[in-house]
């Protein structure tokens, strides 16, 4: 069943595959791509973004680095970093991944290994919406701390509770700026002003947030 986002995304969607499968793909495949890939316990699902999903998603990533800069936190950028464990029989590629509060611990890895390493601290998911597999409980399973999940014009933060992601209005990494309400409002103001004015107009709130 192929499963299309008009504007956004073009997702497929493949049942019963076995997971030495889905690492054979990951191999085929290989890092100098597009393509993302989630699995979850058998179900495939392989999105190719579009222009509107990757510029969300850079402007964001742009965002978190202007938010660790100002309020003086080190940060590991892990991108799209393929995210498994064989005994969940659950592997994920998000949009974008750091490493905030273990970025002392993966700051010289190289390479992933979820049996031995912690998943990302924060993750973000764009149109999220548009998925036809919910990513979530794959990020659930594997112990996120936090989860951004973007679908224009609304903004979404989880945090990992008892068992259970709790959604919350602030960002418990960032200071709990109400970061719901107003990134949203900067990706919008970006498209009237562009990006580097948008950015600066986010540091001094920032900033001015910080004061208060």
């Amino acid at each position: 069943m192929l499963t299309i986002a008009p504007t956004n995304t073009h997702r497929a969607i493949l049942p019963n595959i076995t997971w030495h499968t889905f690492e054979t793909i990951l191999r085929e495949m290989g890092n100098n791509r597009t393509t993302r890939l989630a699995y979850n316990q058998g179900t495939l699902e392989i999105m190719t973004p579009l222009m509107p999903h990757e510029h969300n998603k850079r402007l964001i990533e742009k965002l978190i680095d202007n938010l660790a800069e100002e309020l003086n936190l080190n940060l590991k950028s892990t991108g799209s970093v393929t995210c498994k464990r064989q005994d969940l029989a659950k592997g994920v590629e998000p949009d974008s991944s750091f490493y905030i509060q273990n970025e002392p611990i993966m700051r010289n890895k190289q390479n992933l290994d979820l049996t031995q390493d912690p998943p990302p601290d924060l993750i973000i998911e764009v149109d999220y919406t548009s998925a036809s597999l919910d990513r979530l409980p794959i990020y659930l399973a594997l112990g996120v701390p936090e989860v951004w999940r973007y679908d224009h014009p609304v903004m979404q933060i989880y945090q990992l509770g008892e068992g259970v992601y709790i959604p919350c209005d602030v960002s418990p990494t960032f200071a709990n700026l109400p970061l719901t309400t107003e990134i949203p409002l900067f990706l919008g103001k970006s498209l009237e002003i562009g990006e580097i004015a948008m950015i600066r107009s986010f540091r001094e709130w920032v900033r001015q947030q910080m004061k208060n």
